[in-house]
């Protein structure tokens, strides 16, 4: 079997959907990308593992490694994708569309065109002269528990040098990065007929006490913390969804808040979320087990890099570009802790990603492919000429 072209590739990625969602419904198996990718990668001559996630039937995981020994360098990406509004995109979300010198799709920069371009750049080196392993990892359920990833991180064998995950930067090294929390605060009161408010315990009015807490430990947060390679230097806060009551006349019985937060590196998650609960607690002491603090994922901690490692000075030389912290999380801070010094840094700008019409720029296309192949000759390889 000969390794497709390069559009070709991202034509068939793009074309299997793989849908990641905690919505039940929405929810996809991501096993026919992990098909493809495992198909090209034996092509190139990989040992192929492919692994069921213990927790998320259905979703897999794919290592591919060519050369054998530690060190070397993996190349990582998720497999699944956001969903989408159909009414609001102006393509098939699931065809690779070329118009305006854009290429249109969902997943086309978030991200599994990495995986074409990664696969792309090592057909055109000589195995031959390759002297440390190649590793491609892809992973499930990224945009939703980062399961995959999570599970990555306890791998008995997998012990690169370097890592790359591959996610939008427009090829721009990203060392550090913030981490994400979603946190529920539901509000059980006492339901009853709103014309005897004293029979009942309303569960909007004990939320109205608790989002005001919550809005002083934001201005806490942004005052008591300050990372200045940030462009928004401190921990956020966000009020992002609310729901309460079901009728105007009944004294509202449950009301349930869904929090963003997102720590900055040096600031665990056990820190953030004993900050969370000591900011409700006098509520829950004067109206006693009122109020539930509950993740709604497992929290994503900070991803905490250097800018002094090898493997971002290489980055920075051959992207042209300095090393920036941003604020979204990605899989890094579990890869990470395979031992590998690890960096953000992928084709595609992260201003598309998860927006309808997702495209990547076809300007951008060759060079982004000249520094992911230079990446790869540089720590995989042992001569100076990249192409066969």
């Amino acid at each position: 079997m000969k390794l497709p072209a390069f559009m070709e590739m991202y034509q068939q990625l793009i074309a299997a959907p793989s849908i990641s969602a905690l919505e039940e419904s929405l929810n996809m198996s991501n096993q026919n990308v992990i098909h493809l990718l495992a198909q090209w990668c034996e092509t190139l001559g990989f040992i192929v593992e492919v692994t069921e996630l213990e927790h998320a039937k259905g979703k897999y995981n794919l290592i591919a490694r060519r050369g054998s020994g530690d060190g070397g360098l993996m190349l990582a990406g998720h497999t699944d994708t956001v969903p989408f509004d159909d009414s609001r995109w102006q393509f098939d979300p699931f065809k690779l569309s070329e118009q305006d010198n854009k290429l249109y799709g969902l997943g086309s920069i978030d991200m599994k065109g990495f995986f074409a371009f990664v696969l792309n750049a090592i057909s055109e080196l000589d195995e031959l002269q390759q002297n440390a392993p190649i590793m491609i990892l892809a992973t499930a359920d990224e945009e939703t528990t980062m399961a995959g990833a999570q599970e990555i991180a306890k791998h008995p064998s997998l012990k690169p040098a370097r890592c790359i995950i591959g996610e939008p930067t427009d090829m721009v090294p990203v060392f550090t990065h913030k981490g994400h929390m979603t946190t529920a605060i539901r509000i059980v009161g006492r339901s009853g007929h709103s014309s005897d408010p004293e029979r009942g315990l309303n569960a909007i009015e004990i939320m109205h006490q608790v989002i005001a807490n919550l809005l002083k430990l934001r201005e806490e947060l942004k005052n008591k913390y300050s990372t200045p390679h940030f462009a928004i230097p401190y921990p956020t806060l966000n009020l992002g969804h609310i729901h309460g009551g079901d009728n105007a006349n009944r004294i509202c019985g449950c009301c349930e808040l869904h929090i963003d937060m997102r720590p900055l590196p040096g600031l665990s998650i056990k820190e953030l979320q004993a900050m969370l609960t000591a900011a409700v607690a006098p509520i829950n002491t004067h109206y006693p087990n009122s109020v539930s603090v509950i993740d709604m994922h497992e929290p994503i901690p900070a991803f905490t890099g250097s800018t002094d490692s090898a493997l971002v000075k290489m980055a920075e030389r051959l992207s042209g570009q300095q090393a920036i912290a941003v604020n979204y999380c990605t899989e890094a801070p579990f890869l990470q802790q395979l031992g590998c010094e690890t960096i953000v840094m992928g084709p595609g700008s992260i201003n598309q990603a998860h927006q309808p019409n997702e495209f990547l720029a076809m300007e951008k296309i060759q060079p982004s492919q000249d520094i992911i192949k230079q990446l790869i000759r540089e720590s995989c390889f042992a001569y100076t000429s990249c192409i066969k």
